[in-house]
Formats: structure tokens, C-alpha cells, sequence
């Protein structure tokens, strides 16, 4: 289950092992299991070229999701604008932490087949997001948990 990440601008992904952990928790959740992704961090401009050149669309975008899954494993390539996560964040009154894990998850999110072209697509996306947050943030307590030492009395 190899997750790739790879950074095409200055953005460092913190947390790598905890989010590997938890992308495998979140396909598990949707009856799926992780086959190769690669998260590719890129700046608005770099993100703006793979939309035109792949999809025609020219305006900026938080991410776009090319799907290689087949049956019930889920692999793709996933490239995220960290310009546009952070301004998102900033817009959303959210952390960019906070924001790139719901860009994280909602990348994975259409490789399980959830989409979100319209209105009500766009309901059940937030609430997978929603969900897929919560995941992470128990998945990121039970971690704190088990690294803090036992005091001796």
C-alpha cells in the first residue's frame, strides 16, 4: 500500500506515518483497500497547467484526482494546490492543517466514487469529509495517548 507524497513547491507534509494510517482506516471504511496513490503538493500556477492540459478547464482549483482504481483497490494520482488550501483555509476560518487533511480525504473520497458536480453530490461529499476528519482526529488522539510516559508515583 504504497502513498506516495511528493512536493513540487516548498510545502512539507507533517504527520506522513499517522496519514498513511489513517488513508488505509478511511478506504477500510468504505469496504476498500489502498493500492498505490501519490498525493503531488503543487503551487496555483503548476496545478492551473495539469487542469488545462488534462481536463481543458483553465481556472485554479484545491485539487484534481486521476482515478487508476480497479475493483476494490483504490490507487490514483492526487495533485493539490497548497496555494489554494491555504487561501481556502483562510476563507473557511480553518487551519491550513486543518484544510489539507479535508483535501487529503476528499481526494481519496472520489476514488471510493463520492462526487460532488452538483448540489446534492456536494452534501454527501462534505458529510464523507466530515467524517473522514473525524477519523483522523481520533486516529491523531489515540496516537498522543499511547507516546505520553507513564508517571512513576
Amino acid at each position: 500500500m504504497p502513498v506516495n507524497f511528493v512536493s513540487q513547491t516548498d510545502f512539507t507534509l507533517k504527520n506522513k506515518q499517522l496519514i498513511r494510517q489513517w488513508l488505509k482506516a478511511l478506504a477500510q471504511l468504505h469496504s476498500r483497500k489502498l493500492g498505490e496513490i501519490s498525493y503531488i503538493f503543487m503551487n496555483d500556477e503548476g496545478l492551473l497547467q495539469v487542469n488545462k492540459e488534462y481536463l481543458q478547464h483553465d481556472f485554479y482549483t484545491d485539487i484534481i484526482t486521476f482515478d487508476y482504481v480497479e475493483k476494490d483497490t483504490l490507487s490514483g494520482d492526487i495533485f493539490i494546490s497548497v496555494d489554494r488550501v491555504k487561501d481556502n483555509a483562510k476563507t473557511y476560518n480553518a487551519s491550513a492543517e486543518d484544510e489539507m487533511i479535508r483535501v487529503l480525504a476528499h481526494g481519496v473520497l472520489h476514488l471510493v466514487g463520492f462526487k460532488d458536480h452538483n448540489p446534492d453530490d456536494e452534501v454527501v461529499m462534505r458529510q464523507q469529509e466530515d467524517n473522514a476528519i473525524a477519523l483522523y482526529k481520533k486516529l491523531e488522539q489515540e496516537k498522543k495517548n499511547t507516546k505520553q510516559p507513564v508517571r512513576k508515583e
